[in-house]
């Protein structure tokens, strides 16, 4: 099965790119944040002027043109669509997996003072890496897996407090 990535711009526009779309892109990278793309035989200057690896969040000028950029994968939209997506006043503790999978990193420690949307450890799903992050911030109070381990769809991995 092929990933594929709903990309909203702006609050605007919404496309649903499979990573073929981006494997046809020409792209060159002139530094850290500048990208020269050419698609479709035009020419585009790319800077990525902020990134928010973990909420998915970018904003990006392109052209001298700023856009806002929110990607969600696979495991995103499936969240969204089950409805645990929305806010709620409910303090969560546990974090449980949201699916089976491969814990590929664990990148805390218990103990350790965590932020809201810190990652807490990359679960791999379905061929996907998906980054878990830390609901709110917190301290980390047990962790119930280890690296190179497996756990099923709603298995306790971490608790905070």
């Amino acid at each position: 099965m092929e990933n594929s990535f709903n990309v909203k711009i702006n609050d605007s526009f919404e496309f649903n790119l499979k990573e073929y779309d981006t494997e046809k892109l020409d792209v060159l990278r002139l530094s850290k944040t500048k990208f020269h793309v050419i698609s479709n035989n035009k020419s585009f200057v790319i800077d990525l002027k902020k990134s928010d690896f973990n909420h998915k969040n970018y904003i990006v000028s392109v052209n001298s043109n700023s856009y806002s950029i929110i990607i969600d994968n696979q495991l995103d939209t499936l969240i969204k669509q089950m409805g645990f997506s929305g806010g709620t006043s409910k303090k969560v503790n546990d974090i449980k997996a949201p699916m089976p999978g491969l814990i590929l990193s664990v990148n805390v420690k218990e103990g350790q003072e965590v932020v809201k949307g810190e990652t807490l450890l990359i679960l791999e799903a379905m061929k996907m890496e998906n980054a878990i992050g830390a609901p709110k911030d917190g301290f980390i109070k047990t962790i119930n897996i280890k690296k190179g381990g497996t756990v099923e769809k709603g298995a306790l991995m971490i608790e905070m407090a």
